[in-house]
């Protein structure tokens, strides 16, 4: 990982975090990510983005387990359903580290010391 520089190996650790869902990670990964020199706006384009990549495979077990189960494919409205609620809550969690009200990331303790 020496070739690449912190800046890339923050965006590579924030994007492995929210794909494991590892909490600990992502409250270590961001201020990292900040001190690397990433705005906000880079880690939020970041995140939004491993996240659209997560729910791929969410949305493909689900439709697996439906299949198997014989049950009417609702995944559409129940994915847009998860998606509304989420958006939600990861747009004010968005909002809150933009507009710095997210500083308590730093001061949490984090399960096992620091992550990664």
């Amino acid at each position: 990982m020496s070739d690449l520089s912190p800046r890339d190996r923050e965006l590579v650790a924030l994007g492995a975090a929210m794909g494991s869902n590892c909490v600990p990670c992502i409250e270590f990964h961001i201020p990292e990510a900040r001190k690397a020199g990433l705005s906000d706006s880079e880690i939020h384009q970041a995140i939004v983005h491993a996240d659209k990549i997560r729910q791929v495979p969410a949305r493909k077990t689900l439709q697996t387990a439906q299949n198997l189960l014989g049950v009417a494919d609702n995944t559409t409205a129940v994915m847009s359903n998860m998606k509304d609620g989420c958006s939600s809550l990861a747009q004010s969690a968005c909002a809150a580290i933009q507009f710095g009200e997210a500083s308590t990331l730093d001061s949490q303790p984090r399960a096992g010391g620091n992550c990664c």
